[in-house]
């Protein structure tokens, strides 16, 4: 059904800007002083990120801002998605692929529209609760989708994309205003302290139907963006407990497994999707601070991915399992769609493979390479990246790439199927390809391609006063923080 756009003079939407911070915090943002230093990208990449922008262009929803966290499959809407293609507007102005205009427009139907949806703890009828916001929600309403959680980290990546759009649209025009009080509204309304139901965690998620799930953002993963976002809230803070407690276990992901010592999360997207938003190059905690010490290296969250990185190149060229496609120069593992759940003899050996599934070194990897695991590390490890992405258009063609960059994976270890595929086909020559995009790996393709070519997203984050709070209370010093 068509759906009207949410105009400023809705009782709703007025009503969360009229909460904002102070004028001063609406009107006040201003663009980074110094010259951005700018990365020649190979043309290999240049056309990726502009063909995955493109993706974002074609299925938003120009009359809500929401996008699909699929397609061509019909889906419904993920939020974090949402939040990547807020991130991505800019990057096409700065790219000359959109006027300013049209971002600014985009980004305001975007705005208006989240904080139109309606709060509360009713199962149905509801975006969010207690500021939250579903981690899926229908395409049409912009309702919750199905019995799917209130997710913490899903809303945390929707705000960094809006946090981002209102240092970017920084200019006197009363639509750039707008966005820098709506997006500061929506973020302080959120009750992150409600979400702290064991001592000093923060809970991954809840249910009108049973409550706080039981799971918490402790142990190193993609979370730090929730926590710092939480401690830094002018309204409804966390205490700097949570990161201590953070922290705490990072011990036992510490690993030189594969490679250099790091903190180790199998899967890539946890060494990326805090990274897109947080500028961490030269910044410390305690804990990077003490390890510097204790090892006599500069160590930071940056060179963390950066060594995490490695690892999956290193854990592709030694290749113990044996399977397909893997080495040096093609790899990458995340979470990603795969052909299914399901057992098959390869080569007289029984292969296991999953549908959609969080894969990594040792940890459910099937043989399905993810391009967005390689892609979206650019920013850390260009060297190798790049060569792998060119192997990977190589490999797969036209079948793997397309008008709209990679497909979302594909597994050259499967070349025949018998039985059904729950995603995508069997190629010839290339063995099992998916049939569709996903929302969460092609953001990081076209935020960490700008992040590495020009460092945008993490420039004007610099400045935007609720992450740097958060940084500082979690006790963060050095480089660009302390400037």
């Amino acid at each position: 059904m068509d759906r009207r756009r949410f105009l400023m003079g809705s009782t709703v939407a007025a009503g969360i800007v009229a909460a904002a911070a102070s004028p001063a915090t609406a009107q006040t943002a201003r663009r980074p002083a110094a010259r951005p230093r700018i990365n020649r990208l190979d043309p290999a990449i240049d056309q990726l990120q502009r063909r995955t922008f493109d993706w974002f262009v074609k299925v938003t929803d120009r009359k809500t801002g929401l996008t699909p966290d699929r397609w061509p499959t019909p889906s419904f809407a993920s939020v974090a998605a949402v939040g990547f293609a807020l991130g991505c507007w800019p990057v096409g102005v700065e790219r000359g692929w959109m006027t300013r205009a049209e971002a600014r427009e985009r980004t305001l139907i975007t705005l208006r529209f989240f904080a139109a949806l309606p709060q509360g703890p009713d199962a149905r009828g509801m975006g969010g609760h207690k500021g939250f916001f579903y981690h899926f929600l229908d395409m049409e309403t912009g309702h919750r989708y199905g019995r799917t959680e209130l997710s913490t980290v899903d809303t945390a990546l929707l705000l960094g994309g809006m946090l981002f759009s209102a240092r970017y649209f920084d200019g006197r025009h009363a639509e750039e205003v707008e966005i820098r009080q709506i997006a500061q509204a929506i973020y302080e309304r959120v009750e992150w302290d409600w979400a702290v139901i064991r001592p000093n965690r923060i809970s991954m998620g809840w249910h009108p139907e049973t409550g706080h799930i039981p799971h918490d953002w402790w142990i190193y993963n993609e979370g730090m963006l929730v926590l710092l976002l939480a401690i830094g809230s002018p309204t409804h803070p966390v205490s700097t407990g949570v990161w201590d407690e953070w922290v705490y276990a990072y011990e036992q992901s510490w690993t030189d497994r594969w490679g250099d010592w790091h903190l180790q999360f199998a899967p890539i997207f946890g060494h990326q999707y805090s990274h897109m938003f947080i500028d961490f190059r030269g910044i410390q905690d305690a804990w990077m601070r003490g390890k510097s010490a204790m090892t006599n290296q500069t160590l930071d969250y940056f060179e963390n991915s950066r060594r995490a990185v490695y690892a999956q190149q290193k854990y592709a060229a030694d290749n113990v399992a044996g399977w397909a496609g893997y080495s040096a120069a093609m790899w990458g593992l995340t979470a990603c769609d795969g052909p299914g759940d399901f057992k098959q003899v390869i080569d007289g050996r029984e292969r296991e493979f999953f549908s959609y599934s969080a894969r990594g070194p040792g940890d459910r990897d099937d043989g399905t390479i993810a391009p967005t695991a390689a892609a979206a590390s650019i920013a850390f490890a260009p060297e190798i990246v790049v060569p792998c992405v060119k192997e990977m258009m190589r490999f797969g063609g036209d079948d793997l790439y397309t008008e709209y960059g990679f497909l979302d994976s594909f597994n050259p270890t499967l070349t025949s199927r018998d039985g059904p595929l729950q995603h995508g086909r069997i190629v010839p020559g290339v063995g099992w390809v998916d049939g569709d995009y996903l929302g969460i790996d092609q953001g990081p393709i076209v935020i960490m391609t700008e992040n590495h070519r020009s460092g945008l997203l993490w420039r004007f984050m610099h400045g935007e006063p609720n992450l740097k709070r958060g940084l500082q209370r979690a006790g963060f010093t050095g480089g660009w923080l302390d400037a």
